[in-house]
């Protein structure tokens, strides 16, 4: 079982910057990968960033975001962060974490936890 809880949403303008983390509450963090995933109004879930717990933390990205995202974890601290530069008003959206027990981290369906999401929005 994990518990994670999202935090450092908020509102910034276009070309701005900000970090998301999201720690979890379990016992073991591995093996487990970690993804962000973002909803927009009116829109689905789409797979934002992943990162796995093999391969030494492999990542792989949606390609609206490759270049400006960045995922990383700190496996000491439970925590997954994902950095967000150069924000455009089209990544508004909430922000979910989720951990796949897989390991993979990938942009598959293998996501069994989520938190409760962290609201992003980007001014034009």
């Amino acid at each position: 079982q994990v518990q994670l809880v999202e935090s450092g949403g908020g509102l910034v303008q276009a070309g701005d910057s900000l970090r998301l983390s999201c720690a979890a509450s379990t016992r073991a963090f591995g093996p487990y990968g970690m993804g962000w995933f973002r909803q927009a109004p009116g829109k689905e879930r789409e797979f934002v960033a992943g990162i796995s717990w093999w391969s030494g933390g492999s990542t792989s990205y949606a390609d609206s975001v490759k270049g400006r995202f960045t995922i990383s974890r700190d496996n000491a601290k439970k925590t997954v962060y994902l950095q967000m530069n150069s924000l455009k008003p089209e990544d508004t959206a909430v922000y979910y974490c989720a951990a796949d027990p897989t390991g993979r981290g990938s942009r598959g369906n293998n996501y069994d936890y989520w938190g409760q999401g962290t609201q992003v929005t980007v001014s034009s």
